[in-house]
């Protein structure tokens, strides 16, 4: 027997090597090339989208994309509105983190008024219908297809012709027109193009789900991101009843939109304010604790972060943050030392942000460093205080995106002080809200505390 030629493909970029290396050629990513059978070329392949004669930009027409309403606020917030014809959209999460039940329950409550069809490649078809039954979901309308083999997948959609269909997972689905096995690089890759291709010509909106690997990423090609529309990302602790979802791409709204949602006995529930879940509730003021205004796409959250400072017990102090960098962190005590005179070289510190939530905007600069100096002196921050700012190298308070919208989210919680940059500081009075803007960091910590 002819020995097969096998290629080592790399899971991050797609580039291909013939023998086997620690680092990728062709993107430097360690660990990254998988061994894969050498496919025959044939003439599978076709644009997305057919051909067209060249036009000039003006003479193209620009229109709105309408929207398909889910029905689930939450989930059309993090879509930019609701779902698109003939989009693509990839979710990803851990294990049983929630993405089939939250899938299911999207297609439920649109079953009847377009055409559904859900592919399960992992759970039979009683599974799914066990699932639909524990959540009470009505299951009426909702087409399902028990399959992994990508033909005769594709096979039912143009027989059925749906307005929406779920792929569970992409991982699963196999082609074939290929050798290697399901979840390979070259099925996931061939399989998500086939199906973005149908998708794009038939106008059926598609979604994706995706596993994802043990560092958090979507596990595959990192092609799969770049070819569909929208990649949404599941996130949350399993031991904790609340569920993030995040949009780190959407080429039909706004990046880093957040939806909350909390785990029931009925499925995922949409959270109405999601500032009361990172919020701790204290009876009074404590020492350590700072509620930030954090800005995730076009929704303002409220967040407290707590701080604790330490005497070191080791030669090197401990510096971990949770839910923040922790390189941000050792930035800024260092900017605090240089212009405030506060040395906490011999301290241990820890950051947390309540609640799960990551933070990666620098408008939590403020709160970061008022929290550390809160622990540090055991001394609360004034009661009602909210803060939001970027600390600079210098010392300077720089200005945010949005901060009238944060402070009127921060009014809305019943909040009556506010430390802001000066530039942010609101054009008009704010009902309910004393604002003090301030240009370095020396003055925020003179009015921070009572």
């Amino acid at each position: 027997m002819v020995k097969a030629k096998v290629q080592y493909v790399c899971n991050a970029c797609g580039g291909s090597s013939p023998k086997w290396q620690g680092q990728c050629p062709h993107c430097n990513s360690w660990n990254s090339l998988q061994e894969t059978a050498v496919e025959t070329r044939g003439s599978r392949f076709q644009g997305l989208a057919a051909a067209s004669q060249l036009l000039p930009l003006e003479q193209v027409e620009a229109q709105d994309v309408p929207r398909r309403p889910t029905g689930i606020g939450e989930f059309d917030r993090v879509l930019g509105g609701g779902l698109v014809e003939g989009g693509v959209v990839l979710l990803g999460g851990d294990p049983g983190i929630g993405k089939s039940t939250l899938l299911l329950q999207a297609l439920s409550a649109v079953a009847d008024q377009m055409r559904v069809v859900y592919v399960s490649g992992e759970e039979s078809a009683q599974q799914v219908a066990l699932r639909a039954k524990r959540l009470a979901l009505p299951s009426k309308g909702i087409q399902l297809l028990a399959e992994i083999q990508l033909e005769r997948i594709l096979a039912t959609l143009e027989a059925h012709k749906p307005h929406l269909a779920v792929i569970d997972s992409i991982q699963t689905v196999y082609s074939d027109s290929l050798n290697s096995a399901p979840g390979s690089v070259a099925q996931v890759r061939e399989c998500s193009a086939q199906l973005t291709r149908y998708a794009k010509q038939s106008g059926t909106t598609l979604v994706l789900v995706g596993h994802v690997t043990k560092e958090g990423a979507l596990a595959g090609p990192r092609v799969l991101e770049h070819i569909v529309d929208t990649v949404l990302y599941f996130e949350g602790d399993t031991h904790s009843s609340f569920r993030l979802v995040r949009a780190f791409k959407n080429r039909f709204g706004a990046v880093n939109e957040l939806g909350v949602f909390a785990m029931t006995e009925r499925g995922l529930r949409g959270v109405s304010n999601p500032s009361a879940l990172f919020l701790s509730g204290h009876a009074e003021p404590v020492a350590g604790s700072c509620v930030l205004v954090t800005q995730e796409g076009t929704r303002p959250l409220l967040v407290e972060v707590q701080a604790l400072v330490d005497d070191a017990h080791a030669l090197n102090p401990k510096r971990l943050a949770n839910g923040m960098e922790q390189n941000r962190l050792a930035l800024l005590l260092a900017v605090l030392h240089r212009h405030t005179g506060l040395a906490l070289f011999d301290q241990d510190v820890f950051l947390n942000a309540v609640g799960g939530v990551r933070i990666s905007e620098p408008a939590a600069d403020l709160a970061i460093l008022l929290a550390v100096v809160s622990s540090y002196k055991n001394k609360p921050l004034r009661d009602k205080l909210v803060v939001f700012g970027e600390v600079g190298l210098a010392g300077e308070i720089r200005p945010v995106q949005r901060g009238q919208e944060r402070l009127r989210e921060a009014a809305k919680l019943g909040f009556t002080h506010a430390i802001v940059p000066a530039a942010n500081a609101p054009k008009q009075a704010i009902e309910g809200m004393t604002v003090l803007s301030i240009a370095r960091l020396e003055q925020a910590l003179q009015h921070a505390f009572d």
